[in-house]
């Protein structure tokens, strides 16, 4: 598939349209895509990833721990029942957290209840790439951190989360 002529076609396309194509790249947040409809045209899907991102941070505090929120645990209640989103399932799929042991899953769940404890919010990497030991290990290093630093954290990876989600989309 042609990136640039799938851009220009994405491009030109009403408004939600255009949202109903990206709406699963930042997990239940169709507001983002909606508000960089705006900065249409996008030459590369650096240039659409970028406008998406500047969405994020112009966002009110509110909005962007609503994204965050909008996170599922990994390995969490979600997965165990099957609602994950598309994206999620193959995500997590992809790190191996559906092969954790049954104690593999009991740490992760301690790890993600303690966050969440500590923090406010679900813990939120991007995962892909990561095995399901690297990914306990960056759950212990991060309760380390302050809910300031955690916050901007998840954001991060919520932006590198939507890039490999874009990649994909335009693969």
């Amino acid at each position: 598939m042609n990136t640039k002529i799938c851009l220009n076609t994405l491009s030109a396309l009403p408004q939600a349209d255009f949202v109903a194509k990206l709406a699963d790249i930042f997990e239940h947040s169709p507001w983002i895509p909606e508000r960089a409809w705006a900065a249409r045209p996008f030459a590369d899907v650096g240039q659409l990833h970028g406008a998406m991102l500047a969405v994020l941070d112009a966002a009110s505090a509110e909005e962007q721990l609503g994204l965050i929120c909008a996170h599922p645990e990994l390995a969490g209640k979600e997965a165990a029942e099957g609602t994950l989103t598309d994206a999620s399932t193959a995500e997590q799929r992809g790190a191996g957290l559906d092969q954790c042991s049954k104690e593999e899953l009991q740490r992760l769940r301690d790890l993600n209840a303690a966050y969440r404890a500590r923090f406010g919010f679900p813990f939120v990497i991007a995962v892909k790439g990561l095995s399901r030991y690297q990914i306990m290990d960056g759950v212990d290093a991060r309760l380390r951190n302050d809910r300031d630093t955690e916050f901007k954290a998840c954001l991060r990876e919520i932006g590198k989360i939507a890039r490999f989600r874009l990649d994909a989309l335009f693969a």
